[in-house]
């Protein structure tokens, strides 16, 4: 018989299995590296469609209206209310308006029940922003080269901000329960008008619509990329939608004091008085970027990262918090490893409110404000200025906007600026 070392065997023994510890960190450590570049990855936008005031075909006829510098303001149609009956140019006129102008819609009676397998009786009760949500989402997987046949069963995902209904009130909340039927629900309940859409195109994906006022489309696409991220969906329809139909809400804006007399969003000027209500709606298709540049997709644009913040408390329930949006802008350049000189745009909230501009301009130059000269100066503009505040679809405006901007190499006139407000400190800004 042969004789065994034990001592020796024991060395072995001990060897391999420090072997077998190093190699399980070293595969654990590639993994959570491996996680960690997912979940940095950056999000392609493959796709985009869009229904502007002054541009209601397609992205094209918006870069067109942009960089011709378009007011896209115009009367209050008189389908929406008669203007007559409802104007008062002092605000605080009970159950009154005081705008006569707007960013309005054309031909939102245009709709082809038949294409989308909707029947005629369904139709008449589906809130039009229902429908320009399933028109523009079409147009933009169109854009992307997508065949929506394939993406039945898909991990497709849905994501749309939108808020308001006036709609509803003409049926569904009309007051006369008796004309109620089935389809004023699914016609207009808001949660309604994503889950209609993943139902036409038998998509598997997160269906989801989102209320945060202002921010809807923007928060949309903030979730959308995240749930690319934690793979959750494969490809992402993200966007918005916003119709003024009735004068109720205007009613309330009028009597807040928050609209502009002259129906224009005068952004940054000494004249800023308020915003003006606009319409529209924009989509756009997303993927995460190593599956586009995989699919050899058209990349349009890519979102480096997304950050979401609430101003919390404020000087008042509506009222920004300048500290809040600079941590904010902060948090999404520290995620984006990108510092505030390399930024050369931004694509402004703008409003054009005596009180928001400032607060806005002041967070800006706090983060971006140092380190740049006079020469390289960090440039502003709002698309508010071109076709006013579209409210829960006003961030996927500017979203669009901006990728056009970079695709063309040119950054579009910011309209309605004469003199700089006065309230904001320009001389000391290298904007």
């Amino acid at each position: 018989m042969k004789k065994i070392d034990n001592k020796n065997t024991g060395n072995n023994t001990s060897l391999s299995s420090s072997k077998r510890v190093v190699n399980a960190l070293k595969e654990a450590k590639a993994r959570i590296e491996a996680l960690e570049k997912e979940k940095n990855e950056g999000i392609a936008i493959i796709g985009m469609g869009c229904r502007f005031p002054g541009a209601s075909d397609n992205p094209e006829a918006y870069w067109n209206m942009l960089q011709k510098g378009t007011d896209a303001i115009i009367e209050i149609p008189s389908h929406k209310w008669n203007i007559d009956d409802h104007y008062d140019p002092d605000p605080d006129s009970p159950g009154k308006v005081n705008i006569k102008e707007g960013g309005f819609l054309n031909d939102l009676d245009g709709f082809d029940p038949d294409f989308f397998r909707i029947s005629p009786r369904e139709a008449l009760s589906l809130d039009p922003q229902q429908r320009l949500i399933l028109e523009v989402a079409w147009e933009a997987l169109e854009y992307a080269a997508i065949p929506t046949e394939t993406l039945k069963e898909s991990q497709t995902g849905v994501f749309i901000g939108i808020g308001q209904n006036d709609y509803s009130h003409f049926k569904l909340n009309s007051g006369v329960p008796e004309q109620i039927d089935t389809y004023d629900g699914t016609g207009n309940l808001l949660c309604f008008a994503s889950g209609r859409l993943s139902y036409i195109l038998g998509l598997h994906g997160p269906s989801l619509v989102i209320d945060t006022a202002c921010s809807s489309s923007l928060t949309a696409l903030h979730i959308a990329c995240q749930s690319l991220k934690n793979r959750e969906c494969d490809i992402a329809l993200a966007g918005g939608a916003h119709l003024v139909l009735s004068p109720e809400i205007t009613i309330f804006l009028s009597g807040s004091k928050v609209l502009a007399p002259d129906g224009r969003c005068k952004t940054f000027d000494a004249a800023a008085n308020g915003f003006s209500r606009g319409e529209g709606c924009g989509i756009i298709v997303l993927k995460r970027l190593s599956d586009a540049v995989k699919n050899k997709d058209n990349i349009a644009a890519i979102i480096g990262c997304s950050v979401i913040n609430h101003d919390g408390l404020s000087s008042g329930l509506t009222v920004p918090n300048e500290a809040a949006q600079e941590k904010l802008i902060r948090e999404a350049l520290k995620r984006a490893n990108v510092t505030p000189t390399a930024i050369s745009y931004i694509e402004a909230h703008g409003t054009g409110t005596s009180l928001g501009d400032p607060i806005e301009v002041g967070a800006l130059g706090a983060v971006f404000g140092n380190g740049r000269s006079k020469e390289d100066p960090l440039i502003m503009g709002s698309v508010k200025t071109n076709i006013g505040h579209l409210e829960a679809a006003a961030g996927i405006a500017g979203i669009i906007k901006v990728v056009l901007s970079m695709q063309h190499g040119e950054i579009p006139p910011h309209l309605h600026f004469k003199t700089p407000n006065p309230h904001i400190p320009w001389d000391t800004l290298p904007f």
